[in-house]
């Protein structure tokens, strides 16, 4: 699956720099092969030959990032800026190994220095897009990645990149733009077309967001997500039996998220199937014990079968959890009412009132003398 946070591994070109060492050449050649304990060890030899050069611990660099050791790399990409402190490529990859270790703010000084010295350094642009969404400065990275596509050149990942922007923006249209550029370049990911189903599923258009889902499904037909992605899609046609279908296939590859089962318990209840909505909140809850809705979830369900009891028990565990929900105290408020305790239930749709409940105070009104 492509993942937002993709390497921009920068490919040296060795000539660029004066340099023709059949050692260093040898590294990079490993470092593109994925050889990257290869390229470390050969890296390690011309810095034991000639420690002033900067190429041979970048390179090593990026092949101990290549080997998930960040910190290795980030030491020697700062060697590399010792010898030269106006590397940017060692700035760019420096900042890129910060970014894995989740230190976004340091990458971005790292970035930005790279980019004063090249403004045209894409991959520099790129990275720092990748800091800025982290941080949450959706508008600095939206307008990074728009700088990595107008630099150049045409490339799935950077309209990917840009789409998944636009969409955590909210505009879905122009997000399904760039992920169609993003197929239209490369039409063998199954992400793309799930994320582009997402996106038209956003924007109501459920048939196109089903036709992208089944075409990643086809492609990978073992991730759980595009399964439960369709399913939500099939539900809002209201094609239950297929959305249920969807449920279980996505339950079968992933037992263990407790989100699929509140889901498929949601679609049961919805279709009137109370028990077995009972059941899979049940398992939700026990995958984790931390999440208000699935306690909220199920207590509707326990109140559709009329176990008020029960449906109170899991309010309260939800209040506890988040304290601070009006919709809660106006939910248990109202079931304590069905169960005969009008005076606790007033107390609860009080609550709820106080604590913004658009509905409170017409059911005070109506229950609460």
């Amino acid at each position: 699956m492509r993942s937002f946070l993709l390497s921009c591994f920068l490919s040296i070109t060795l000539m660029s720099f004066g340099q023709t060492d059949p050692l260093l050449e040898a590294a990079r050649k490993k470092l593109e092969a994925k050889d990257y304990k290869g390229a470390r060890i050969d890296a390690t030899k011309v810095i034991d030959a000639a420690p002033k050069n900067k190429l041979a611990y970048v390179l090593r660099g990026r092949a101990r990032m290549g080997l998930q050791d960040d910190y290795g790399a980030i030491s020697d990409f700062t060697f590399a800026l010792d010898i030269d402190s106006l590397f940017a490529e060692a700035l760019n990859h420096r900042g890129e190994a910060k970014i894995n270790l989740g230190d976004d703010d340091g990458a971005i000084s790292d970035l930005d220095k790279a980019i004063r010295l090249r403004p045209n350094y894409t991959d520099a642009y790129t990275n720092r897009g990748f800091a800025k969404y982290n941080i949450e400065d959706l508008q600095g990275a939206y307008f990074d990645f728009s700088k990595a596509l107008e630099l150049g050149p045409p490339d799935a990942d950077k309209y990917f990149n840009r789409g998944l922007v636009k969409a955590e923006l909210g505009e879905f249209v122009s997000a399904i733009d760039d992920y169609s550029k993003a197929i239209e370049l490369d039409k063998t990911d199954a992400s793309l077309f799930n994320f582009r189903g997402v996106a038209f599923y956003s924007t109501g258009n459920f048939d196109k967001a089903i036709a992208d889902y089944d075409q990643a499904i086809k492609m990978d037909a073992k991730d759980p997500t595009k399964f439960e992605n369709r399913a939500l899609a099939k539900s809002a046609k209201e094609d239950f039996k297929g959305a249920l279908e969807d449920y279980n296939k996505a339950i079968e590859l992933d037992g263990q998220d407790p989100e699929t089962y509140n889901l498929r318990g949601v679609l049961k209840h919805n279709t009137e199937d109370y028990l077995g909505a009972i059941a899979d909140y049940t398992k939700a809850i026990e995958l984790d014990a931390t999440n208000p809705t699935y306690y909220d979830n199920r207590a509707l369900s326990k109140t559709e079968k009329e176990d008020y009891a029960g449906a109170i028990e899991d309010y309260t565990y939800s209040i506890e959890l988040f304290p601070s929900d009006p919709e809660t105290y106006f939910q248990r408020g109202l079931v304590k009412i069905l169960a005969n305790n009008n005076y606790d239930g007033c107390l609860d749709l009080k609550h709820a009132e106080e604590l913004g409940s658009p509905d409170a105070k017409a059911a005070i009104k109506k229950n609460c003398k």
